[in-house]
């Protein structure tokens, strides 16, 4: 189903937000890492939201989601006063790995490695 213009504008607004409060709270780098907030989905209804978080460089990036979902109250309570003039009631927040850029490096080793098989095999003819 295609996202409606309000769910598009209030999704901008909380990545906005949740970017600056996850630098303000010292949460963009963690566990030795980077973390940033890659895209926000938000519902219909605008009651609940999916944060998509990229973690670069995570030891353990199961153990570092559950550090953020475990402190996801203050993280709500912040963004409720950073947004409270523009909604009418704060949605609820949880969160998920984004595991787009994984894909992408495996995608790229993949191809990389036909390329190499090609020309081994190219050379391998000649």
């Amino acid at each position: 189903m295609q996202e409606s213009k309000r769910q598009k504008q209030v999704a901008a607004l909380i990545q906005e937000e949740m970017t600056n409060i996850f630098q303000r709270l010292g949460f963009n780098a963690i566990d030795g890492g980077l973390v940033s907030v890659s895209s926000v989905k938000i519902t219909p209804d605008l009651l609940e939201t999916r944060i998509y978080l990229s973690l670069f460089q995570v030891q353990d990036p199961k153990q570092t989601l559950k550090k953020i979902e475990d402190r996801s109250w203050e993280f709500k309570k912040e963004l409720a006063l950073r947004i409270k003039n523009q909604l009418r009631r704060i949605p609820e927040i949880k969160f998920f790995i984004d595991d787009t850029l994984d894909h992408v490096f495996k995608m790229e080793e993949l191809f990389k490695q036909i390329r190499e098989q090609d020309t081994e095999n190219k050379n391998d003819e000649k």
